[in-house]
C-alpha cells in the first residue's frame, strides 16, 4: 500500500511538471512586445499574417524549445554529476564541466573554428573543453574523490583556473568578445531552428542514457562499499555517468552558454520532491530544469521589455543567465543558511 501511495505520488508530480512545463512554454511564446498574447494564438491556430507568422515561429518558438532542453539537459547533468560523485555540492557549474565547455567553445571561435552561428563545431569543441575540465579536477581530486567538500573545493579551484584561461583567450582575440560573451553570461537571445535541430538529438540520446543508469547511480548514492557488494563495477558506472553528464553539459553550453546555478540547485529540488529513487528524480530534475530555464527565458524577455520602457531604449536584453544566477545564488544561500541551523 505504501510503495503504490508513493507510486501515485510521485507520478501526480511528473504530470504536474509536465503541465508547468507547458505552461512555462506559453508563456515564453507570449514574451515580447511586438505581439500579444492572442497574436500568438491566432499564428499557432493556422493564421496570423507574415511578419506575426515570422516572430512566433521563426523566432519565438525555436528559442523557447532551445531553452526548455537546454534546462532539462542542465538539470539532468548536475543530478548525474552528484549522484556519482555522491557529493551535493556537485554541479557542472563547480566542477569544471561548465567552464571547460565554455572555455572549449570561446577558444575555438577565437581560432576561427567555430561561431555562434556554427552549433555543429560549437558542440564539438564545448565537448572537448567539458570532457578536459572534468578530467582535470579528477586528477586533481587524486585519493579525495570521496570527500565531498574537497572535491567542492577542487572544483572551485579548477573551476577559477578555466575561467581565467578564458579571460586570456578573450584578450588575445578581444575582437572575439561580442560573439562569446554570450557563452560568458548564457543567453537565448537568437536561438534559431538550427540551434534546436542539433541539440534536440543529443539532448535527448544522452537523457535516454543518463536514465537508463538509475539503477547503478542509486546503488553509487549509497557508498562505495555497498555499491561493490551488488557486483556493481563501481569505476566503470562513476566513468559512463561522468560521460553522460559532460556530453549534457556541453550541449546546453554549445546552444544557449553558462547558465549559472541551473545544474547545482536543479538535483536538490528533485530529491526533496521525489526522494532518492533516481527512476523518478531524473526525469522530475530534468523537466524541473526545464522550468527553471523557461521561466528565466520568459522573464528575460518581460524584464528587457520592462527596463527598456523605464530607460526609453528601443531594445535591451537582459541575458538569462543573469537571472538563473541571481536566482540560484538566492536559493543557495537559503539551503545553506537551513542546512547550518538543522545541524546546530
Amino acid at each position: 500500500m505504501t510503495y503504490t501511495r508513493t507510486y501515485a505520488r510521485r507520478t501526480a508530480l511528473l504530470m504536474l511538471l509536465v503541465a508547468a512545463v507547458a505552461a512555462v512554454a506559453a508563456a515564453g511564446l507570449c514574451a515580447g512586445r511586438a505581439l500579444s498574447a492572442s497574436g500568438v494564438w491566432e499564428v499557432l491556430s493556422g493564421g496570423g499574417d507574415f511578419t506575426a507568422r515570422h516572430i512566433v515561429l521563426q523566432l519565438r518558438l525555436p528559442r523557447t524549445l532551445v531553452a526548455l532542453v537546454a534546462g532539462a539537459s542542465l538539470g539532468l547533468a548536475g543530478t548525474v554529476l552528484q549522484s556519482a560523485l555522491r557529493n551535493p555540492l556537485a554541479g557542472p557549474e563547480v566542477t569544471g564541466v561548465t567552464p571547460g565547455a565554455v572555455l572549449g567553445a570561446v577558444t575555438a571561435t577565437g581560432l576561427g573554428l567555430a561561431g555562434w552561428e556554427s552549433p555543429a563545431a560549437v558542440v564539438t569543441a564545448a565537448c572537448l573543453g567539458g570532457f578536459a575540465g572534468a578530467g582535470l579536477l579528477w586528477l586533481l581530486a587524486g585519493r579525495e574523490r570521496g570527500d565531498p567538500a574537497q572535491m567542492a573545493v577542487n572544483g572551485v579551484l579548477v573551476s577559477a583556473v578555466l575561467a581565467g584561461l578564458t579571460a586570456m583567450v578573450l584578450l588575445v582575440a578581444p575582437g572575439e568578445l561580442g560573439s562569446v560573451v554570450q557563452w560568458l553570461v548564457g543567453s537565448t537571445e537568437g536561438r534559431v531552428w538550427t540551434h534546436w535541430h542539433l541539440l534536440w538529438p543529443w539532448a535527448t540520446a544522452w537523457a535516454v542514457a543518463a536514465c537508463a543508469m538509475a539503477a547503478p547511480l542509486t546503488l553509487l548514492r549509497c557508498g562505495e562499499e555497498q555499491a561493490a557488494a551488488t557486483g556493481l563495477n563501481t569505476g566503470r558506472a562513476r566513468v559512463a555517468a561522468l560521460v553522460c553528464a559532460v556530453a549534457l553539459t556541453a550541449g546546453a553550453v554549445s546552444a544557449v552558454g553558462a547558465l549559472g546555478f541551473v545544474g547545482l540547485l536543479v538535483p536538490h529540488l528533485a530529491f526533496a520532491l521525489f526522494g532518492a529513487d533516481l527512476r523518478a528524480a531524473l526525469p522530475g530534475a530534468a523537466l524541473l530544469g526545464a522550468v527553471v530555464v523557461g521561466t528565466a527565458d520568459a522573464g528575460a524577455q518581460w524584464l528587457s521589455q520592462v527596463a527598456a520602457a523605464a530607460l526609453d531604449m528601443d531594445r535591451l536584453s537582459i541575458p538569462v543567465g543573469a537571472l538563473t544566477t541571481c536566482g540560484g545564488a538566492v536559493l543557495l544561500l537559503i539551503v545553506a543558511r537551513r542546512r547550518t541551523a538543522s545541524e546546530e
